[in-house]
């Protein structure tokens, strides 16, 4: 496929993503933990979205090519991911800010209670029009809306199941240290 920019260039670009999506975290939250975990959900999301789509690119049977449409789906779902990640990400570092005297653990686990219906409203509401959509859109979009269907259900599982947990992992071990 022709692409405007050479590999070089669009693999920089990713980098500098990445760079400041960290710079970002890591200004906002103040530690590298935070960073690191929403880095690597980011990173699982576009991972799995692009695997499932391309497993089932032959089995369903509408059009699923990597195009246009297809980059821009992910950079949505990038972006979905993101916005959940520093919701959640915030709830923690409040619930943590006033407690001195918190286990972490269960801070977290009370943060993570707090924010679970919030998270889980806005993914619905978000997929009951990307269904209706999906379902009666036209067939020229459904590639693309399929891909933000499988982003929005796994952006939110990852922050919640994948992002936190490596954030009280990380954290952990830089505790007993």
């Amino acid at each position: 496929r022709f692409s405007p920019l050479p590999p070089f260039l669009d693999l920089s670009c990713a980098q500098f993503h990445l760079r400041d999506n960290f710079k970002l975290f890591f200004m906002r939250f103040g530690k590298w933990q935070y960073s690191a975990s929403a880095i690597f959900a980011l990173f699982h999301d576009v991972i799995i979205v692009l695997g499932l789509f391309s497993l089932l690119g032959d089995i369903l049977p509408f059009n699923m090519e990597l195009d246009q449409a297809f980059v821009a789906a992910i950079l949505t779902v990038i972006g979905y991911s993101i916005n959940d990640t520093v919701v959640v990400f915030d709830r923690i570092r409040e619930d943590l800010s006033w407690k001195q005297e918190a286990d972490f653990k269960s801070e977290i686990n009370g943060a993570l209670n707090s924010t679970l219906s919030r998270t889980i409203n806005t993914s619905m509401t978000t997929l009951v029009v990307l269904l209706i959509i999906f379902f009666f859109g036209g067939a020229a979009i459904k590639g693309f809306i399929f891909a933000l269907i499988l982003g929005i259900l796994v952006g939110t599982y990852s922050s919640m199941f994948v992002a936190t947990p490596l954030l009280v992992d990380l954290t952990k071990k830089i505790q007993l240290k």
